[in-house]
């Protein structure tokens, strides 16, 4: 049995039985979060904890926990060779789950319809995307973090005013003349207070296989729809498992929050400038989560080299990256000089005729 993207129920490949999934919930109702400082110091209790079998990839780094049957398969993120690892690793358990939403034939014409937009792709590449290759579907490691931050801050908020100015400029014919202008000027005058905020499921992706502008692009994300983690919902996919530690996803949310809370401080200077001294920033009650979300991926491999794709499972959205073909840009090229000569051509002989300027 495997989970049914679309049908959000349990389906068997062989004989078309469905089993409704029962694990999903009536009613939104939000996960639990974790301490924080519990998950740095390692004292979750057993139930928040997991053992896994995990096969790292030697190339992109992603740890992909494949099924026990399964002793060598390629990463689906860069199509390199792997071979199973049979080494327990003891990890933080998923909190929650997105299940897909976009079934693999919806994530195929996404993709498709997302390579025939890209310009000067070698042709195989449309062949590789509309050719029925098996995408793989995987549940990639995200941090969520919520916390209370109250920040002081100290600076200056400017106030523009104009005043009336004589200038010299020079006019068509070259003669100077003097005229008035309104030249901006800036009045500063000193500025502190404090600012409070609370951050609500600040995602950060705890995966080092996939470049963090994949996961910007991939954005966003509907958190409304995670669901309890149950191993029904991974049922026919993979799970990549976390890579990112807990204390450097903190980091990498507190990069976020700390551009929001100067964008809170700028709003609350206000005025026509503002100039930002110090923010002390006092974070209260941090909590995470480690949820899984959904993506298809796939790997294309051209003259030695790996480009993979992936689309969001939820909606369909492509990030990826592709070869270009120098033999489709010669031709380009060509082209171009060809049409740009014949109308120069054109030009100049119909100048010689006298029908042009």
């Amino acid at each position: 049995m495997r989970f049914s993207p679309g049908q959000g129920d349990l389906a068997c490949d062989h004989c078309g039985y469905h089993e409704p999934l029962t694990t999903q919930r009536k009613t939104p109702a939000p996960i639990p979060e974790i301490a924080f400082r519990a998950g740095i110091e390692a004292s979750l209790p057993e139930a928040e904890t997991e053992t896994r079998h995990l096969s790292r990839c030697p190339n992109c780094g992603a740890e992909i926990e494949f099924d026990p049957a399964v002793h060598a398969t390629e990463c689906p993120f860069c199509a390199t060779p792997v071979v199973a690892d049979t080494g327990p690793s003891r990890r933080i358990k998923p909190a929650a789950v997105a299940p897909f939403v976009v079934t693999e034939p919806l994530a195929h014409l996404a993709l498709t319809k997302w390579l025939g937009s890209r310009w000067f792709a070698p042709s195989g590449l449309m062949g590789f995307a509309s050719g029925g290759r098996a995408m793989t579907g995987i549940y990639l490691p995200f941090w969520t973090f919520d916390a209370k931050t109250a920040s002081r801050y100290s600076g200056r908020r400017g106030t523009v005013y104009y005043v009336a100015q004589a200038v010299q400029v020079r006019d068509q014919n070259g003669n100077i003349r003097t005229e008035m202008r309104q030249i901006p000027q800036i009045s500063w005058a000193p500025a502190a207070g404090q600012v409070r905020r609370f951050f609500d499921d600040v995602l950060v992706l705890a995966s080092k296989s996939l470049p963090q502008a994949y996961a910007e692009a991939l954005m966003p994300w509907d958190l409304t729809q995670l669901e309890p983690y149950k191993p029904e919902f991974l049922a026919g996919f993979r799970s990549e498992t976390y890579t990112v530690s807990l204390d450097e996803g903190m980091a990498d949310a507190r990069s976020y929050m700390d551009r929001m809370i100067e964008r809170d401080v700028r709003f609350d200077i206000g005025g026509d400038r503002q100039e930002i001294a110090t923010i002390e920033t006092e974070v209260s009650e941090p909590t995470f989560k480690h949820v899984l979300l959904p993506v298809w991926a796939a790997a294309y491999r051209f003259r030695g080299k790996s480009y993979r794709f992936v689309v969001n499972g939820q909606t369909g959205k492509v990030e990826g990256e592709r070869p270009w073909s120098w033999v489709k840009i010669a031709f380009a090229v060509l082209l171009f000089c060809a049409v740009a000569g014949g109308v120069g051509y054109f030009i100049q002989t119909q100048q010689m005729q006298g029908r042009l300027p």
